[in-house]
């Protein structure tokens, strides 16, 4: 909600001479002028005013919606000013000592937040597991059920079978789920949304524990699709909505970080219940019992996730004010926060209101050019999030270690080693993606973990005869692989995408970047038997090892930075065109190498300079 102030020039390594780039903002239909201005508008709409006319605005707002007495109308009159620079509030007249000390205590103590806040971390929080186990306790199941349903041959029809079985959620996800999430948020609310999502969830893992034939475990998973699909969306948005702005950006990028925690619950059930034996009655009951056992951290959400508060800005728009502001009260500890929080939502509202340029928002992703240059990098950013190789390992781990002549027990405890390590080395990533940037983040780990899938796929040719060191490179390969994947391309997506769109196109710029991620994770989980028959195992891994490679030319050329800038600040990055940015990332090249391999003194380039304003959107078309 409250960008961070500005730091005055940008980072090292994202400059092109500034001579080159020159506003022509007085050209242009009014359509044009007026796309040039949308995130102005946004960046701070209380920017020009004095304090006594905020507070004015804010008594009116108080009093026009109804909202509270007369104590409630003097905060909204307080919140108004505070909601133009909130770490600025020692200026503000008026202030109790207690309220300042409420205020001192937000940005000094961020994580000190009333219970009804760690309620809503922690819904958010088990709602990513839910995801993470959804994802991954196929994993071990699939050793058993594809020999009960006669696909568990080398044969091309059973190997695309397996992989449209283990896929189907994914497939659901890109053609209906993600794009689900839009209505049911508007008729159903944050809160709605994840028990309707954690519901069809938790139906569909206990459906797919009483299958008996591919086709009906095909369909059981593609109706879980409905569960991930939308929740994948709508957590993240919850978490922004509802949290203090000292402490937002590190919720929204919890959501990686406890689905790796899922992921890795999702492998110690598989290892849980793998000696479970049959009963007269029932085949293959520890895979239906691995299948069935990720229904129950969803069935934990349903029955708290009404004890929570809905966000305060779905019942904005829904002009239910004095119900958002009762809602927002919960979640700070005193009511100057909350009715600066929820008047700042007014006025962001209000600014998105008049953002209408006559065509359809999903086009504005595509003739803005601003837009447009975000949504390259957040497509780009989200397909190789599956395209470096992570869902490989995280489906397919059990198999691929059988291969390499594990026991089922060993390649199940082996899979798990890996969810643990997926989910501690996610942790930093609270403190890497805002120190390091996303993009450096990026570049580093791109190389890392192409080396990572070389080198498990070549361990397949270590001879039987050294069977200890030929388990032990390939076990060390995909651990390497989990160690760089965590902290990069893991977080980085999600926070990406949710920061790179103006506001006006967010949420549409989101469900195009989720059903993205989802049908590239489809494609990754359907091929990836049938690439390993066809390629061999090191065929296989050394395909997404080279993709990894034109995933770091991806980042070079079309990435711009993104961290801890502000919303007008983002519009000045993605003004650049394509073609200069890319010029730019080719001369990052020659720049590292004299600077951190042969150690010369040289200047980086500039990109621009923050008191400039942003070259035109309309300043080329690339």
């Amino acid at each position: 909600m409250f960008a961070k102030p500005g730091r005055g020039m940008l980072e090292e390594h994202e400059t092109v001479p500034k001579p080159q780039f020159v506003p022509q903002r007085t050209f242009g239909t009014a359509a044009e002028r007026a796309r040039r201005n949308i995130n102005a508008k946004l960046s701070n709409p209380l920017a020009g005013y004095s304090h006594a006319e905020l507070r004015k605005r804010g008594h009116r707002f108080a009093i026009a919606h109804e909202i509270g007495d007369e104590s409630d109308i003097r905060a909204f009159g307080l919140g108004a000013v505070l909601a133009q620079s909130p770490e600025k509030y020692d200026r503000v007249s008026g202030l109790t000592d207690q309220e300042k000390e409420v205020l001192r205590r937000e940005f000094a103590h961020r994580w000190s937040q009333p219970w009804k806040m760690y309620a809503v971390i922690a819904l958010c929080s088990l709602s990513a597991a839910v995801q993470g186990m959804d994802e991954t306790v196929v994993n071990g199941a699939q050793i058993w059920y594809k020999h009960q349903f006669g696909i568990a041959g080398d044969d091309s029809r059973s190997t695309w079978l397996v992989g449209l079985v283990n896929a189907a959620p994914y497939l659901c996800c890109a053609l209906v789920g993600c794009w689900l999430t839009v209505p049911f948020n508007h008729w159903f609310g944050r809160r709605g949304t994840i028990f309707i999502t954690c519901c069809f969830s938790a139906i569909a893992c206990l459906w797919q524990g009483f299958v008996s034939t591919w086709w009906a475990m095909f369909v059981a998973r593609f109706a879980l699709g409905f569960g991930i699909g939308p929740k994948s969306a709508t957590v993240p948005v919850y978490a922004a909505e509802t949290a203090p702005p000292a402490i937002r950006g590190a919720l929204v990028m919890q959501w990686q970080m406890w689905t790796a925690f899922g992921i890795m619950l999702g492998y110690a059930a598989d290892l849980i219940f793998y000696q479970v034996s049959d009963t007269s009655a029932i085949v293959g009951l520890n895979w239906r019992l691995m299948m069935a056992s990720a229904m129950f951290p969803a069935l934990v959400v349903c029955c708290f996730v009404f004890t929570c508060p809905e966000s305060p800005r779905w019942y904005m728009s829904k002009k239910q004010y004095f119900r958002a502001y009762q809602s927002i009260c919960t979640l700070r500890h005193h009511k100057i926060q909350a009715a600066r929080d929820l008047y700042y939502m007014h006025v962001l509202l209000e600014a998105e209101d008049t953002m209408v340029l006559g065509q359809n928002k999903l086009l504005e992703l595509i003739t803005v050019p601003r837009n447009r240059r975000a949504m390259i990098a957040s497509e780009l950013v989200m397909f190789m999030q599956q395209f470096c190789g992570v869902n490989v390992i995280a489906y397919y781990s059990s198999e691929i270690f059988l291969e390499a002549n594990f026991s089922p027990a060993s390649a199940l405890a082996a899979s798990l080693g890996w969810g643990v390590i997926n989910w501690l080395f996610a942790i930093p990533a609270i403190y890497t993606i805002d120190t390091f940037g996303r993009r450096n983040l990026l570049l580093s780990t791109f190389p890392l973990m192409s080396v990572a899938m070389f080198f498990t796929g070549f361990s397949f040719w270590i001879p039987e005869s050294s069977h200890a060191a030929r388990i032990g490179c390939i076990v060390l390969g995909t651990y390497l692989f989990g160690i760089v994947y965590s902290p990069g391309e893991g977080p980085v997506p999600f926070t990406y995408s949710a920061e790179a769109y103006p506001l006006y196109v967010r949420s549409y710029g989101m469900a195009l970047a989720t059903a993205t991620t989802w049908f590239f994770n489809f494609v990754l989980g359907v091929t990836w038997p049938s690439l390993r028959y066809a390629f061999t195992t090191q065929g296989g891994f050394a395909w997404y090892a080279g993709w990894n490679i034109v995933g770091w030319w991806l980042v070079l050329l079309f990435m711009p930075e993104t961290k801890n800038k502000t919303l007008e600040e983002l519009d000045q990055v993605f003004s650049v065109p394509t073609r200069f940015h890319a010029r730019y990332g080719l001369r990052q090249i020659p720049y590292f190498l004299k600077r951190y391999v042969l150690r010369r003194d040289v200047s980086p380039e500039i990109l621009y300079e923050r008191e400039d304003m942003a070259p035109s959107r309309d300043l080329g078309n690339a």
